[in-house]
């Protein structure tokens, strides 16, 4: 019975697995083979494989209309440097709240951890670009970066866990050996930490990469700073009046390359940084 049992178990999640992996890859599957498509075919349906050839040419006209060079450069500089803030703020940030004791960090914390679970979603859009126009910040590329940033609430938490795992004898130890506070996070507790960070760049990068409503919404008083997430959408209605679907999903087709790109150089430092935090959380 006990080995039905788990035969039976194994057959659900092998069921279960196999659903959730069709869910996750046809749109990306569809998308990509949408493009190959002409616009009316893509459109009335019917098949899954192009009927009428397959159209290369799609490609072509998403690079020349999107101006893939520009907005490609735009959202490699975007998404490098929301990466790079993010990891520095929440580095430092997730080793303070796991070995400082300070005035109002239970505070902090309880805010930190309450706000992560209140969708504001895009009611928050108006005061982020209220308090970047004041800044006069909303025509520069910084306030963008900093508005997709953001203020790191779950990625310091990650770090925080991450730190408190490490024993603190090793703070102790380099303190006796002269080290300073800058001293113990950067030559004990950085090295240690990478799988994490790994893990917090890897999701930034993402999250930076596909952004489109916050990066629509501060790059509509300069379109020059539009990232290729908001250009591929654009294409949609760039040659004719009708919606030119075909072009669009060559353009999303393309747009995803990078990214895919990016996880291919990181996937081992994010796959254990997951698995040390399962582990160790």
């Amino acid at each position: 019975m006990g080995k039905i049992k788990k035969g039976s178990l194994g057959l659900i999640v092998g069921i279960f697995l196999a659903i959730m992996v069709v869910f996750t890859l046809y749109p990306i599957l569809y998308a990509v083979i949408g493009s190959f498509k002409t616009n009316g075919e893509l459109t009335a349906g019917g098949s899954f494989l192009p009927q009428s050839g397959w159209h290369f040419e799609n490609y072509y006209n998403a690079f020349v209309q999107a101006d893939f060079t520009k907005y490609t450069f735009n959202s490699v500089v975007i998404s490098l440097s929301c990466m790079i803030i993010a990891v520095i703020t929440s580095s430092l940030a997730g080793f303070v709240f796991a070995r400082r004791k300070f005035v109002g960090k239970k505070l902090i914390m309880a805010l930190y951890v309450g706000l992560m679970f209140i969708a504001l979603g895009s009611v928050t859009l108006y005061p982020i670009y209220n308090m970047l126009m004041t800044l006069g910040l909303h025509k520069n590329i910084i306030g963008l970066i900093l508005a997709l940033t953001g203020g790191q609430a779950s990625n310091v938490l990650l770090v925080m866990g991450f730190v408190q795992s490490i024993p603190k004898e090793l703070d102790e130890a380099a303190i006796i050996d002269g080290c300073s506070i800058y001293g113990i996070f950067f030559r004990v507790i950085m090295p240690l930490i990478k799988p994490i960070l790994a893990v917090v760049a890897l999701f930034t990068f993402r999250n930076s990469w596909n952004d489109y409503v916050t990066t629509l919404i501060m790059s509509i008083s300069m379109p020059k700073l539009r990232t290729l997430t908001v250009a591929v959408v654009q294409l949609k209605y760039s040659m004719n009046a009708a919606a030119e679907w075909h072009v669009m999903l060559a353009g999303a087709s393309i747009a995803i390359i990078p990214i895919l790109i990016v996880y291919f150089f990181a996937n081992k430092q994010f796959i254990a940084g997951l698995t040390a935090g399962a582990v160790k959380g």
